[in-house]
């Protein structure tokens, strides 16, 4: 993992983390021999960061042939108080505007293969997908959403009791009170659910069916708006988690279809065989035919693999 420094287009600096697959690299640290299909792993919170350090979903997609890519946009703790204010009320404006130049930046420098970019992330940033899609939906070769609001009013006025105490900070991060008329429209205007029709790429989206934070209700909207549109859409529900997912084989499951899903629309590897879909509580409700075939069996041949 490489810390490299990107300005934004107003002049921010984003501490932001690169990982490359071994033998990729051609002369230094952040030249490769070509342009890479790259996935931006974009971190939730928002109060949160990225750091140096292993990181599981580096390590597992650049073993597929993935570049990876974490960008400590703004609205990123760590950085000082005016690094993290400037996010306030920039969902969808410039903290996405900071994603955005992150990946010019890595096409810039040809560590990214323009045509070949997905965005994926969890919780509020699975929202960072959405609107990857909704808002910029040239830029990304597809996207993967977990456990990410579609509408923020509707986050907003479904959040669990033991958020209550922290409303008005969340109302002053996202930027609108949404109990207003004027609050409601600019969150509309927000939200990537407004903007469904802009959908052109393929999108992967994965939930808890007991999510208290964001409810199952955010992917369901969504969904049914694609689906009624004829919009391509692939959705993953597990009816025993909550907020991502803590049994180690619906982890397992949800990569296993998400590698075949980045394979499918980017073009490298995954493995083959159903072990990781054993035992997990997996149903996809929608758009299996989206991905490359499945094969549930799970037997002595599953390290006969893609890899």
């Amino acid at each position: 993992m490489h810390p490299v420094i990107i300005k934004s287009r107003d002049g921010l600096d984003l501490i932001s983390y690169l990982s490359l697959p071994s033998g990729s690299q051609k002369d230094d640290e952040l030249t490769t021999k070509s342009p890479l299909p790259m996935v931006l792993y974009v971190h939730g919170g928002p109060t949160a960061r990225d750091d140096w350090g292993f990181n599981s979903v580096h390590q597992w997609l650049t073993n597929r042939g993935y570049a990876l890519l974490s960008v400590n946009y703004r609205g990123s703790t760590g950085f000082g108080k005016s690094f993290m204010n400037a996010g306030n009320a920039q969902w969808a404006g410039k903290m996405h505007d900071d994603l955005i130049d992150a990946v010019d930046w890595a096409v810039q420098n040809k560590i990214a293969d323009k045509e070949k970019v997905a965005i994926m992330g969890g919780s509020c940033r699975g929202y960072a997908a959405l609107v990857g899609l909704t808002f910029t939906p040239d830029v990304f070769a597809c996207a993967v959403d977990i456990v990410g609001p579609s509408s923020l009013e509707t986050l907003l006025n479904i959040i669990p009791p033991y958020w209550m105490p922290a409303l008005m900070a969340l109302q002053i991060k996202i930027g609108a009170d949404h109990t207003t008329e004027e609050g409601k429209e600019f969150l509309a205007s927000r939200s990537p659910i407004t903007y469904v029709e802009r959908i052109k790429k393929p999108l992967l989206i994965g939930q808890g069916a007991n999510d208290s934070r964001v409810k199952q209700s955010e992917s369901d909207q969504i969904v049914e708006v694609m689906k009624q549109k004829n919009i391509p859409v692939t959705y993953v529900l597990y009816p025993d988690e909550d907020h991502g997912f803590a049994r180690p084989e619906n982890r397992l499951s949800f990569y296993a279809i998400t590698e075949r899903f980045l394979s499918h629309y980017l073009g490298e590897k995954f493995e083959d065989g159903g072990c990781d879909l054993k035992n997990s509580s997996i149903e996809i409700k929608h758009g299996e035919e989206f991905l490359p075939k499945i094969d549930n069996q799970c037997d002595e041949q599953r390290n006969k693999s893609s890899l």
